[in-house]
């Protein structure tokens, strides 16, 4: 059966860090490329970031750019997202997603990806 697991969500403070796991059974990640997407209360699922197969490729949005890196740990068949000075706005559940847009390129469009994880909640507060 092919699955993504996400977890490491959690509460965190302001300016705090936190680093998601996507696990993947049934598939090998690094053959793939794996975009994170968040969901905030009453908005709707945007990408924030992703990585090609293999490691060739990364983009970041603007939000996240500078504060957060999604690197992979293939002897574990696991993308990592770290995320740093976190703020309010990224209060969210997180998702991980993978799957094949292109070789050595990756994109936040959901629907170029055919495998998700059920998703972890994020929540930056004091």
């Amino acid at each position: 059966q092919l699955q993504l697991v996400e977890s490491g969500g959690g509460l965190v403070q302001p300016g705090g860090s936190l680093t998601l796991s996507c696990a993947a059974s049934g598939f090998t990640t690094n053959d793939y490329a794996v975009a994170w997407f968040r969901q905030a209360p009453g908005k709707e699922r945007e990408g924030i970031l992703c990585i090609s197969d293999g490691t060739a490729y990364t983009y970041y949005t603007k939000p996240v750019q500078g504060r957060f890196i999604i690197f992979r740990d293939n002897a574990k068949n696991t993308v990592h997202l770290q995320m740093s000075s976190l703020k309010p706005e990224d209060t969210a559940v997180y998702y991980c997603a993978a799957g094949e847009p292109g070789a050595g390129w990756c994109s936040i469009y959901a629907q170029e990806y055919h495998y998700w994880g059920q998703g972890t909640q994020v929540t930056v507060s004091t």
